[in-house]
């Protein structure tokens, strides 16, 4: 998301075409250094939407991004899954997303759903 520094360091905003705001049915928590979402249908979580213009080069360095091992799921802090997002004009379109895949323990649900609102008031 915008505000932070990975996608730039990995080289990946030329490939990369920003869309909007974009929500999807999920739950998000704060598990100290970084937001987790979980897919719940009773919960919203806000982020940004982009296209792809080289998806094979933007997948790749956003899963090593997320600890996500396509052919060790199990293994992986996230997963990454098709979901729908929806967009501020109210369409809808699939969208890459990535779970959180690890256990929460006490982690904080942000009930704005919004991790840059939630990282503004700390």
């Amino acid at each position: 998301m915008a505000g932070f520094d990975r996608r730039r360091r990995v080289g990946i905003d030329p490939k990369l075409s920003y869309v909007g705001r974009g929500s999807i049915e999920a739950a998000l928590f704060d598990v100290g250094i970084y937001p987790a979402a979980v897919p719940d249908p009773d919960g919203i979580v806000w982020g940004e939407v982009y296209s792809m213009i080289d998806p094979a080069a933007v997948l790749a360095a956003l899963d090593e991004i997320e600890g996500y091992t396509p052919d060790e799921p199990d293994r992986s802090l996230y997963l990454r899954a098709q979901t729908l997002v929806t967009l501020p004009d109210g369409t809808s379109e699939q969208a890459w997303v990535y779970f959180y895949n690890a256990p929460l323990g006490h982690a904080e649900r942000i009930a704005s759903g919004d991790y840059l609102e939630h990282v503004k008031v700390r």
